[in-house]
Order: C-alpha cells, then sequence, then structure tokens
C-alpha cells in the first residue's frame, strides 16, 4: 500500500488522497470524513440529551472532538488532517444552509482557481459570516469562528505557497 504521508502534501485528508491515488479513492475519504463530523453531531449527541448542557452545546462539544480527532488523530502520532471535510460534516448537521453556502463558495473558488486549498481557505472565511447571517444559534457562531481559525491555521504552509506562486492546482491528469 502507499503511506499518504510519503506523497504529495504529505497530508492524509481527501485532498492529497485526491492527488496521490485518484479521483475515486479521494471521493470515498471525503465521504467518510464528512459522514464522520455529521455522525458526531447528529447521532453522538443524541446519546448525551439527558445532561444539563443545551444540546446546542453538547452538539458543538461532539463537532470538537470529531474536528480534532480527526487533525490530532492518535493513530498517526497527533499527525492527521486539515479538517476541511470533517467540519463540512459538523457544520451540515448544525447550521446546513450556512454549510451548503460554504460548499457553493468552495466549488466555484475552485474551478475558478483550480486551488482547494484556495477554496478551503475562503470556504473557512465564509463559514462564521454565513452563520452569523442566517441566524444559527450563538454557540454555532462561537464554534464557527473557531473551526474557521483551525482550518486557516492549518492552511498555513498552503497560504505561503499560493503568495510564492507555488501552490499545486487540481488536476485531473495522470502524472
Amino acid at each position: 500500500g502507499i503511506d499518504l504521508r510519503e506523497h504529495g502534501s504529505g497530508n492524509v485528508g481527501a485532498a492529497n488522497t485526491f492527488r496521490v491515488l485518484g479521483p475515486v479513492p479521494g471521493i470515498i475519504v471525503l465521504f467518510i470524513d464528512v459522514l464522520k463530523g455529521l455522525i458526531a453531531v447528529l447521532l453522538i449527541s443524541r446519546l448525551a440529551m439527558g445532561s444539563s448542557l443545551s444540546s446546542e452545546w453538547v452538539k458543538v462539544f461532539c463537532g470538537i472532538a470529531a474536528i480534532c480527532g480527526h487533525n490530532w488523530t492518535i493513530f498517526l502520532r497527533f499527525k492527521g488532517g486539515r479538517g476541511v471535510a470533517t467540519s463540512t460534516g459538523v457544520f451540515l448537521g448544525l447550521a446546513w444552509q450556512a454549510m451548503l453556502l460554504v460548499i457553493l463558495v468552495w466549488l466555484v473558488i475552485v474551478a475558478l482557481t483550480r486551488y482547494i486549498s484556495l477554496g478551503s481557505i475562503l470556504g473557512a472565511v465564509a463559514l462564521p459570516i454565513l452563520v452569523y447571517t442566517l441566524n444559527a444559534p450563538l454557540p454555532y457562531l462561537f464554534f464557527s469562528v473557531l473551526a474557521s481559525l483551525l482550518v486557516i491555521i492549518k492552511h498555513i504552509p498552503n497560504i505561503k505557497r499560493l503568495i510564492k506562486g507555488k501552490e499545486n492546482r487540481l488536476s485531473f491528469r495522470k502524472k
């Protein structure tokens, strides 16, 4: 097998899987990572509904756990992905209208520039604005700011490469 940490960006997420192994494995990883975030918010939070915390905060804590578990997985010595797909799943469960608009932002940016990282960064910038604009509960707004900052921080190497003009563009051609 191929260790993704030794190829492409060295990241174990969907974008590097797509880049190194191709579209089918990349889409499978994307689906699983999104599902991971969605399940954490919708299913696992239901188990904690009897707690004294509000259901909104329980969902936020479940989302935080899913994203942190993805970004700093114990199975890879605390090195994981960038949290974009898992955050997408989390926010599909928390504020689906805002997340669908973020996905639209991502699609437009990637289609225009072919930079997955730029789409992810601008989607992260758009998320808290859209969560606020669509009047989602306050815990979701706070969490959207935190999750967006995490995504942007995880993309600092990509930002540096974008500035230098050295970031890889999405390509469908075999290398």
